[in-house]
Protein backbone atom coordinates (compact mmCIF):
# COMPACT_ATOMS: atom_id res chain seq x y z
CA UNK A 1 0.00 0.00 0.00
CA UNK A 2 1.39 3.66 -0.70
CA UNK A 3 2.02 5.63 2.45
CA UNK A 4 3.16 8.96 1.95
CA UNK A 5 4.55 11.17 5.45
CA UNK A 6 1.80 8.21 7.06
CA UNK A 7 -0.58 10.94 6.95
CA UNK A 8 -3.33 10.01 3.71
CA UNK A 9 -2.88 7.59 1.19
CA UNK A 10 -3.48 7.87 -2.55
CA UNK A 11 -4.63 5.08 -5.24
CA UNK A 12 -8.09 3.76 -5.70
CA UNK A 13 -7.04 -0.22 -4.86
CA UNK A 14 -4.72 1.45 -1.88
CA UNK A 15 -7.40 3.47 -0.34
CA UNK A 16 -9.99 0.55 -0.66
CA UNK A 17 -7.66 -2.07 0.81
CA UNK A 18 -7.64 0.41 3.64
CA UNK A 19 -11.35 0.77 3.85
CA UNK A 20 -11.60 -2.99 3.59
CA UNK A 21 -8.79 -3.69 6.29
CA UNK A 22 -10.41 -1.55 8.39
CA UNK A 23 -8.06 1.57 9.15
CA UNK A 24 -9.46 4.45 10.55
CA UNK A 25 -9.58 6.95 7.21
CA UNK A 26 -10.92 10.62 8.35
CA UNK A 27 -11.88 11.78 4.97
CA UNK A 28 -11.64 10.87 1.14
CA UNK A 29 -11.32 13.06 -1.69
CA UNK A 30 -12.58 12.40 -5.13
CA UNK A 31 -11.55 13.75 -8.48
CA UNK A 32 -15.14 15.33 -9.91
CA UNK A 33 -14.31 13.50 -13.67
CA UNK A 34 -14.02 9.76 -11.89
CA UNK A 35 -15.61 7.25 -13.92
CA UNK A 36 -15.53 3.43 -14.97
CA UNK A 37 -16.36 -0.11 -13.81
CA UNK A 38 -13.37 0.62 -10.97
CA UNK A 39 -14.43 3.59 -9.63
CA UNK A 40 -18.26 2.42 -9.04
CA UNK A 41 -16.97 -0.55 -7.26
CA UNK A 42 -14.13 1.66 -5.29
CA UNK A 43 -17.29 4.77 -4.14
CA UNK A 44 -19.96 1.92 -3.42
CA UNK A 45 -17.05 0.86 -0.63
CA UNK A 46 -16.30 4.23 0.50
CA UNK A 47 -20.22 5.14 1.03
CA UNK A 48 -20.30 1.45 2.54
CA UNK A 49 -18.05 2.62 4.93
CA UNK A 50 -19.95 5.79 6.27
CA UNK A 51 -16.81 7.72 5.96
CA UNK A 52 -16.77 11.33 4.55
CA UNK A 53 -16.02 11.92 1.51
CA UNK A 54 -15.70 15.12 -0.90
CA UNK A 55 -15.84 15.36 -4.88
CA UNK A 56 -13.26 17.94 -5.99
CA UNK A 57 -11.47 19.33 -9.12
CA UNK A 58 -7.73 17.49 -9.73
CA UNK A 59 -5.79 20.78 -8.69
CA UNK A 60 -6.76 20.09 -4.85
CA UNK A 61 -5.38 17.04 -5.25
CA UNK A 62 -2.38 17.82 -7.22
CA UNK A 63 -1.99 19.92 -4.04
CA UNK A 64 -1.82 17.37 -2.04
CA UNK A 65 0.66 14.91 -3.94
CA UNK A 66 2.57 14.76 -7.16
CA UNK A 67 2.12 11.38 -7.40
CA UNK A 68 -0.28 9.10 -9.50
CA UNK A 69 -3.20 9.82 -7.29
CA UNK A 70 -5.53 8.13 -9.28
CA UNK A 71 -7.92 10.47 -8.69
CA UNK A 72 -8.15 9.64 -5.17
CA UNK A 73 -6.34 10.77 -1.51
CA UNK A 74 -7.61 9.62 1.77
CA UNK A 75 -6.31 11.11 4.62
CA UNK A 76 -5.63 8.66 7.81
CA UNK A 77 -7.07 9.47 11.26
CA UNK A 78 -4.52 8.95 13.73
CA UNK A 79 -6.80 7.05 16.45
CA UNK A 80 -9.92 4.80 15.57
CA UNK A 81 -13.37 6.57 15.58
CA UNK A 82 -16.38 4.55 18.19
CA UNK A 83 -19.79 5.13 18.05
CA UNK A 84 -21.76 6.40 21.22
CA UNK A 85 -23.59 3.37 21.07
CA UNK A 86 -20.91 1.45 22.23
CA UNK A 87 -19.22 3.70 24.43
CA UNK A 88 -22.44 4.91 26.83
CA UNK A 89 -23.36 1.39 28.15
CA UNK A 90 -19.74 0.87 29.53
CA UNK A 91 -19.93 3.79 31.27
CA UNK A 92 -22.84 2.99 32.95
CA UNK A 93 -21.52 -0.29 34.13
CA UNK A 94 -18.35 0.82 35.41
CA UNK A 95 -20.88 2.75 37.41
CA UNK A 96 -19.36 6.25 36.04
CA UNK A 97 -21.78 9.52 35.93
CA UNK A 98 -21.67 10.03 32.28
CA UNK A 99 -20.15 13.40 30.78
CA UNK A 100 -20.08 14.06 27.46
CA UNK A 101 -19.50 16.49 24.80
CA UNK A 102 -21.02 17.27 21.64
CA UNK A 103 -19.02 19.47 18.83
CA UNK A 104 -21.47 20.64 16.26
CA UNK A 105 -19.93 22.30 12.84
CA UNK A 106 -16.47 23.31 14.64
CA UNK A 107 -14.43 23.59 11.21
CA UNK A 108 -10.95 25.46 13.06
CA UNK A 109 -8.36 22.42 14.27
CA UNK A 110 -7.22 24.28 16.69
CA UNK A 111 -9.91 25.02 18.10
CA UNK A 112 -10.69 21.53 18.32
CA UNK A 113 -7.63 20.35 19.46
CA UNK A 114 -7.76 23.18 22.02
CA UNK A 115 -10.87 22.10 23.42
CA UNK A 116 -9.73 18.54 23.51
CA UNK A 117 -7.27 18.61 25.85
CA UNK A 118 -9.75 21.08 27.92
CA UNK A 119 -12.50 17.76 27.86
CA UNK A 120 -9.33 15.41 28.80
CA UNK A 121 -8.31 17.49 31.53
CA UNK A 122 -11.31 17.65 33.08
CA UNK A 123 -12.45 13.99 32.62
CA UNK A 124 -14.66 13.96 30.16
CA UNK A 125 -15.58 10.31 29.20
CA UNK A 126 -16.27 10.99 25.05
CA UNK A 127 -16.59 13.68 22.65
CA UNK A 128 -19.34 13.28 19.58
CA UNK A 129 -18.41 14.52 16.36
CA UNK A 130 -20.11 14.79 13.02
CA UNK A 131 -19.00 12.93 10.35
CA UNK A 132 -19.16 15.93 7.40
CA UNK A 133 -18.52 19.69 8.38
CA UNK A 134 -15.75 19.21 10.93
CA UNK A 135 -12.48 19.91 11.33
CA UNK A 136 -9.92 17.57 10.19
CA UNK A 137 -8.61 14.34 12.35
CA UNK A 138 -5.02 13.91 11.90
CA UNK A 139 -1.92 15.38 12.99
CA UNK A 140 -2.61 19.05 13.29
CA UNK A 141 -5.59 18.16 15.84
CA UNK A 142 -3.29 15.54 17.73
CA UNK A 143 -0.42 18.02 18.11
CA UNK A 144 -2.50 21.08 18.84
CA UNK A 145 -4.87 18.88 21.87
CA UNK A 146 -0.91 18.28 23.74
CA UNK A 147 -1.79 14.28 22.42
CA UNK A 148 -5.30 14.37 24.27
CA UNK A 149 -6.76 13.19 21.20
CA UNK A 150 -5.07 9.49 21.70
CA UNK A 151 -6.65 9.19 25.53
CA UNK A 152 -10.47 10.49 24.80
CA UNK A 153 -12.86 8.39 23.08
CA UNK A 154 -13.99 10.14 20.00
CA UNK A 155 -17.10 9.39 18.55
CA UNK A 156 -18.18 9.99 15.03
CA UNK A 157 -21.66 9.90 13.52
CA UNK A 158 -23.55 10.52 10.18
CA UNK A 159 -26.39 12.70 12.45
CA UNK A 160 -25.64 14.28 15.39
CA UNK A 161 -29.31 13.94 16.04
CA UNK A 162 -29.93 10.82 15.95
CA UNK A 163 -27.02 10.29 18.54
CA UNK A 164 -28.65 12.86 20.73
CA UNK A 165 -31.76 11.16 20.57
CA UNK A 166 -30.13 8.28 21.97
CA UNK A 167 -28.13 10.16 24.46
CA UNK A 168 -31.62 11.12 26.15
CA UNK A 169 -33.27 7.65 25.82
CA UNK A 170 -30.41 6.94 28.00
CA UNK A 171 -30.83 9.03 30.71
CA UNK A 172 -28.69 12.07 30.20
CA UNK A 173 -29.67 15.17 30.43
CA UNK A 174 -28.53 17.84 26.80
CA UNK A 175 -27.32 21.17 27.48
CA UNK A 176 -27.13 23.09 24.38
CA UNK A 177 -24.90 26.14 25.09
CA UNK A 178 -26.19 29.26 22.83
CA UNK A 179 -26.37 33.30 23.21
CA UNK A 180 -30.50 32.56 22.49
CA UNK A 181 -31.81 31.96 26.01
CA UNK A 182 -32.02 34.17 29.00
CA UNK A 183 -31.08 31.01 31.47
CA UNK A 184 -27.29 31.59 32.77
CA UNK A 185 -24.97 28.18 32.58
CA UNK A 186 -24.48 28.39 36.22
CA UNK A 187 -28.43 27.89 36.71
CA UNK A 188 -28.73 24.14 35.63
CA UNK A 189 -28.06 21.33 37.40
CA UNK A 190 -25.08 19.79 35.76
CA UNK A 191 -23.91 17.26 38.48
CA UNK A 192 -26.59 14.32 37.03
CA UNK A 193 -25.39 12.39 33.83
CA UNK A 194 -24.67 15.45 31.14
CA UNK A 195 -24.19 16.24 27.78
CA UNK A 196 -23.06 19.55 26.84
CA UNK A 197 -23.05 20.50 23.09
CA UNK A 198 -21.08 23.40 21.60
CA UNK A 199 -21.51 24.69 18.12
CA UNK A 200 -19.28 26.41 15.64
CA UNK A 201 -18.26 30.46 16.08
CA UNK A 202 -19.95 31.35 13.19
CA UNK A 203 -23.89 29.70 13.20
CA UNK A 204 -23.90 28.53 16.77
CA UNK A 205 -25.79 25.24 17.68
CA UNK A 206 -27.97 23.86 14.55
CA UNK A 207 -31.14 24.71 14.90
CA UNK A 208 -32.33 20.89 14.57
CA UNK A 209 -29.88 19.88 17.89
CA UNK A 210 -31.55 23.41 19.92
CA UNK A 211 -34.77 21.62 19.42
CA UNK A 212 -33.56 18.63 20.79
CA UNK A 213 -31.48 19.88 24.00
CA UNK A 214 -32.93 19.72 27.47
CA UNK A 215 -31.90 22.89 28.27
CA UNK A 216 -30.25 25.94 26.68
CA UNK A 217 -27.52 27.62 28.41
CA UNK A 218 -25.73 31.06 28.10
CA UNK A 219 -22.69 32.13 28.96
CA UNK A 220 -23.31 36.07 30.25
CA UNK A 221 -20.74 38.87 28.28
CA UNK A 222 -20.27 42.01 29.40
CA UNK A 223 -18.62 43.87 26.95
CA UNK A 224 -18.83 44.89 23.48
CA UNK A 225 -17.76 41.65 21.55
CA UNK A 226 -20.83 39.28 20.94
CA UNK A 227 -19.09 35.98 21.29
CA UNK A 228 -16.73 33.90 23.03
CA UNK A 229 -13.82 31.86 20.89
CA UNK A 230 -15.17 28.08 20.96
CA UNK A 231 -12.65 26.67 22.65
CA UNK A 232 -12.93 29.38 26.08
CA UNK A 233 -17.03 28.87 26.09
CA UNK A 234 -16.34 25.05 26.01
CA UNK A 235 -13.98 25.33 29.05
CA UNK A 236 -16.20 27.38 30.80
CA UNK A 237 -19.13 24.62 30.69
CA UNK A 238 -16.72 22.09 30.89
CA UNK A 239 -15.13 23.30 34.26
CA UNK A 240 -18.74 23.97 35.70
CA UNK A 241 -19.95 20.40 35.10
CA UNK A 242 -16.41 19.58 37.44
CA UNK A 243 -17.49 22.41 40.14
CA UNK A 244 -20.96 20.98 40.75
CA UNK A 245 -19.90 17.29 40.66
CA UNK A 246 -16.74 18.27 43.22
CA UNK A 247 -18.77 20.76 44.79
Amino acid sequence: MTVEKKSFIYGIRPVMEALSSGQPVDKVLIRTSLKGELFQEFFAAVRASGIPFQFVPSGKLDRVTRKNHQGVIAFLSPVDFYRIEDVLPGLFEQGKNPFLLILDGLTDVRNFGAVLRTAECAGVHAVIIPQKNFARVGEDAAKTSAGALYRIPLCRTASLEEAVDYIKKSGIQVIGVTEKTQTDYDDLEMANPTALVMGSEDRGISPGLMQKANFLARIPLAGEIGSLNVSVAAGIMIYEVVRQRNG
